[in-house]
């Protein structure tokens, strides 16, 4: 049993597939069912006893800072956001990591899944009915993730937070400086890099049910679960298409974010009535596909 020290959110990210409103906002801090999703799942592992909470941060940074008032939480900043994927984050955190949860900033929790004694190190899980794109786990009799891979088929697969033990951080910890600077790790997800040492990086599958842990990658996924963003919003960007088209923000839809010939994020497309639009972002120009 392991005792809880601590709990690291990350939030460093760009969430460039929320578009448009992470253009104007970190994905965590918009508001869900009338909470903010950070400040939610702040007071979830407040309410589980989890005093020491740790909020890594990267993109605008800056209006993470009212938390460490208004909550008591310590603001990490994470210099290399936009150069190196997220084990940039754990690498930030990595000497106050010991029996810690590791979690994302833009979860949503219906019901607390923390307490501050664990039984085991584990990663959260939830079940694909069908095929699934998501990254699928399978297990041993005793519950230990022994492989990992992406897409799959009635599987469950990652989602939500994670619990490590203090010799788990350890381990990862010497694994992940180990590498840090190789220039193949960059891109690499911690995930990515669990997988890989999998066979000693012992970690056991904790199952959720669907209507328990949430992640929302798109406008349209939590419009779905937050009704009211359906004609409100809550972006300027969008405010202003709608008044440019003359139609309302609820016929906006299937926002999806699109990449330039870099790879990088460049701006998202849209539907409005039967007509398909798309709107480079750093031109801020409104262009019909």
């Amino acid at each position: 049993m392991y005792t809880v020290d601590n709990a690291v959110i990350m939030a460093a990210g760009t969430a460039s597939r929320f578009a448009p409103l992470s253009y104007e906002m970190p994905k965590a801090l918009i508001s869900v069912k009338g909470e903010v999703l950070i400040e939610r799942q702040i007071r979830q592992l407040r309410e589980a006893g989890i005093k020491d909470i740790y909020i890594v941060a990267g993109y605008k940074a800056e209006m993470f800072y009212y938390l460490e008032e208004k909550l008591g939480v310590h603001i990490v900043v994470n210099p290399d956001f936009l150069t190196r994927n997220n084990n940039a984050s754990i690498y930030a955190v990595k000497d106050i990591l010991k029996n810690t949860y590791i979690c994302s900033a833009d979860n949503y929790f219906s019901e607390n899944p923390f307490e501050s004694v664990v039984d085991d190190c584990y990663y959260s899980a939830v079940y694909a009915d069908g095929e699934t794109k998501e990254w699928c786990m399978e297990y041993d009799n005793d519950g230990t993730i022994t492989s990992v891979k992406i897409g799959g088929k009635n599987s469950w697969f990652m989602l939500g937070h994670t619990f490590w033990s203090e010799d788990f951080s350890k381990r990862f910890t010497e694994i992940l400086e180990s590498e840090y600077h190789l220039p193949e790790t960059a891109d690499k997800l911690w995930e990515s890099i669990y997988i890989e040492h999998i066979d000693e990086l012992k970690m056991k599958i904790r199952k959720y049910s669907s209507d328990v842990v949430f992640e929302f990658d798109t406008l349209d996924e939590l419009r779905e679960f937050d009704t009211s963003y359906v004609n409100d919003t809550r972006s300027m960007i969008l405010k202003s298409i709608a008044a440019e088209l003359k139609c309302s923000e609820g016929d906006i839809r299937k926002v999806l974010s699109y990449k330039d010939d870099t790879n990088e994020a460049a701006g998202f497309t849209f539907e409005c009535g039967n007509k398909a639009y798309k709107y480079p972002y750093k031109e801020k120009e409104l262009r019909r596909i």
